[in-house]
């Protein structure tokens, strides 16, 4: 009996244990994130990028090239930004980027530009280096999951030591992940992005296993590497036999190291259903002007270049479609959001808003947008869950109060605390899943 005992206790303990050190289920992914081959939005539909790249850290007074970008149907774009290796980008720049991201209805791909070349450039910073540079940001981009892509570093290793890519990129992930970043991570290869030696291919299962999100999407920069058919075909088969997600972060149609083929880059893009960011929209320098799209940021001078990647056969005009998460497309929902004033006092005011499916289809969940006057603070709400980067405010459905049928509507609230003054919030943005 004693001893029988003594083996069930020794059983249990051992289950326990057992329960104990087993390890804890990946936490489910917000946002866009990765199913596959494919990007997913938070509603389930596919997104397949279609943009180009801006340089924003040397350019940061050209904002108005997002709307413009915006107005030749690209659906993403990539902006550049910097630590301190080139003019920096703060968080309060930051913010003003995510600002008009979601005004001008584009997904957003926020690039650290530092580690360009690491081991063979001169002055570039590490992967490492690159995580603490998304930290001081990382309040600017607090609840943007559904439009902010974060593209951790910028080619992050030259054609020295390329094989060190793996454990680099691993560690930032990991890091990205335990700092709380949510979002969908890109992460570029070495060999200046074009990945000649492989090392992206052959080891990006063990890295998209090692996110605990699992929700990393691997870019390939193709360029002078790229001049033929069958090496686009083959990499790009690679990934796909793999099951694993790719875009096309950077490409052009000609370069310094030779002649990239950009009309089979775009129609294999295009039929396997894969995201392409094009190289670059103006300000290009160093014997390389040549991938201006448009002239001196004119939206009206597009280059040849920018005619074939906006206009041409399986270019952004043709395959580009916007993501849902703006404007409430996909099977007909669509939504509108008005708010109006409780209460108010000079320290602050109590908004009511209502939120109405105008679309011709049942919504399961709702997202509006909102942007506070300067010196306002969100002092509490109630059946939405706010989140704030810097004066933009998201609004969620709660967990009952999403589902809204054709013609259906519901509320939330909020109380604001202000400086003074009699100014409040006057336009809300809604968008459908």
């Amino acid at each position: 009996m004693t001893h029988r005992l003594g083996l069930a206790t020794a059983a249990l303990l051992s289950l326990l244990i057992s329960m104990l050190i087993s390890p804890a289920p990946a936490h489910a992914a917000v946002g866009l994130r990765v199913s596959g081959t494919r990007i997913l939005e938070a509603n389930g539909n596919a997104f397949v990028m279609r943009g180009v790249s801006h340089a924003h850290t040397w350019y940061t007074g050209q904002t108005g090239s997002f709307a413009d970008i915006k107005a030749l149907r690209a659906n993403t774009v990539r902006v550049v930004l910097s630590g301190g290796r080139w003019p920096a980008n703060g968080a309060s720049d930051v913010a003003n980027v995510v600002s008009l991201c979601r005004q001008n209805r584009l997904i957003c791909v926020l690039e650290n530009h530092d580690t360009t070349g690491y081991g063979e450039q001169s002055g570039a910073y590490t992967l490492d280096q690159a995580v603490d540079y998304w930290s001081s940001v990382k309040s600017a981009l607090t609840g943007t999951e559904d439009f902010i892509v974060v593209n951790i570093g910028n080619e992050p290793i030259g054609n020295n030591n390329a094989s060190s890519w793996t454990a680099a990129t691993t560690s930032a992930i990991g890091r990205m992940r335990a700092l709380g970043f949510q979002h969908l991570l890109m992460v570029d290869a070495p060999n200046w992005g074009q990945d000649w030696q492989f090392t992206m291919r052959d080891n990006a299962q063990a890295v998209a296993a090692a996110d605990p999100q699992r929700n990393t999407v691997f870019s390939i920069h193709m360029y002078g590497v790229f001049d033929t058919a069958a090496e686009i075909n083959a990499y790009l088969n690679a990934f796909q036999s793999a099951g694993l997600p790719l875009v096309v972060g950077e490409f052009g149609h000609n370069h310094s190291d030779g002649d990239p083929d950009e009309d089979t880059i775009m129609a294999q893009a295009q039929s396997r259903g894969l995201g392409y960011i094009g190289w670059s929209w103006s300000g290009n320098g160093g014997g390389v002007e040549y991938l201006d799209m448009v002239t001196d940021f004119n939206a009206a001078g597009l280059t040849s270049w920018g005619q074939r990647i906006f206009n041409g056969t399986n270019g952004i005009a043709a395959t580009s479609r916007e993501a849902t998460f703006f404007g409430g497309g996909g099977g007909g929902g669509g939504c509108t959001a008005a708010g109006s004033v409780q209460s108010q006092w000079g320290g602050g005011y109590v908004v009511q808003a209502t939120v109405t499916n105008t679309g011709t289809a049942p919504v399961t969940g709702w997202t509006v947008t909102f942007t506070l006057p300067s010196g306002h603070t969100i002092a509490g709400s109630w059946n939405a869950t706010l989140t704030s980067s810097g004066q933009t405010v998201t609004a969620r459905n709660a967990g009952y109060n999403g589902n809204l049928g054709a013609g259906g509507s519901t509320g939330f609230g909020f109380q604001v605390t202000r400086p003074g003054g009699t100014a409040t919030v006057s336009s809300y943005t809604c968008a459908a899943s």
